[in-house]
């Protein structure tokens, strides 16, 4: 509900509980239909899941590998499933490795039984090597919270400073591919709808920052659109703006006076 309070200031008390119930009850689904996965059949995910994909083959044809900046939305075990599946490239997907064994090799094993590659997150650099001459498609969760705020790009995000990830920027720019992103709708309970779209053709042509901003202003287009299916309960906010964050601060309105709080 602080999340939600601060994201629409706007909204009142009774309209917050509204979409707290409701990302309740998705937050629910989402796990049951992420157990339904470990035995789903390629036809049952296609019945459930729409997406328009042509940005991928329009890229594929042009020998061009790509970079896919993701968002927490609901189901992302669904998108990664039916998108690893429905579009010409080898989808590497990025994970972060469970402390508990069982979960790891349970996740691994779902969302690799269709032959999705997946990379640690904890040796990325090292994972990625073996696909880095072969046409890809990779895909980063771009809203993660950084460990260290020091080593972030700074933005407004739903109405506070907010530190990213520099990770998915510097990489998209170091290997000059493009970058895409998606717009997520549930439909209906159980179904999903991809909108897949370019967000940069070139990103090393951008000004340092202007990859996140982009990646950001779309992330809040798609949270206002259907806020329920966003996850509201992901420690987002983690990390606190301070002044010696100056040179980090890459939004294009004023950074935060903390002399005024």
């Amino acid at each position: 509900m602080d999340n939600l309070r601060n994201a629409f200031p706007e909204k009142k008390n009774n309209e917050l509980k509204k979409i707290a119930r409701k990302f309740y009850r998705n937050f629910t689904d989402n796990w049951i239909e992420t157990i339904k996965l470990l035995s789903i059949s390629k036809a049952a995910l296609n019945k459930r899941v729409s997406a328009n994909v042509d940005v991928f083959h329009q890229l594929h044809k042009q020998g061009r590998s790509v970079q896919l900046n993701l968002g927490h939305f609901f189901n992302w075990e669904y998108m990664t499933l039916y998108t690893g599946i429905n579009q010409p490239y080898k989808f590497l997907t990025v994970f972060l490795p469970q402390s508990s064994k069982i979960t790891n090799r349970l996740f691994l094993h779902l969302r690799s039984r269709w032959g999705n590659p997946q990379l640690p997150a904890t040796d990325m650099a090292r994972a990625i090597i073996p696909w880095r001459k072969k046409q890809h498609l990779l895909a980063l969760g771009a809203d993660q919270s950084p460990p260290l705020g020091e080593y972030a790009y700074w933005l407004y995000f739903l109405n506070r400073p907010t530190a990213f990830l520099k990770g998915p920027e510097k990489f998209a720019r170091l290997q000059q591919v493009p970058v895409v992103m998606m717009t997520t709708t549930r439909p209906k309970r159980g179904h999903y709808h991809f909108e897949y779209f370019l967000l940069a053709d070139h990103p090393k042509d951008l000004r340092e920052g202007e990859l996140m901003r982009r990646y950001v202003k779309h992330l809040e287009e798609n949270i206002k659109l259907q806020p329920e299916i966003y996850l509201w309960s992901h420690k987002r906010w983690k990390r606190q703006w301070k002044s010696e964050y100056t040179d980090l601060w890459v939004d294009d309105r004023p950074m935060p006076d903390l002399s005024m709080n």
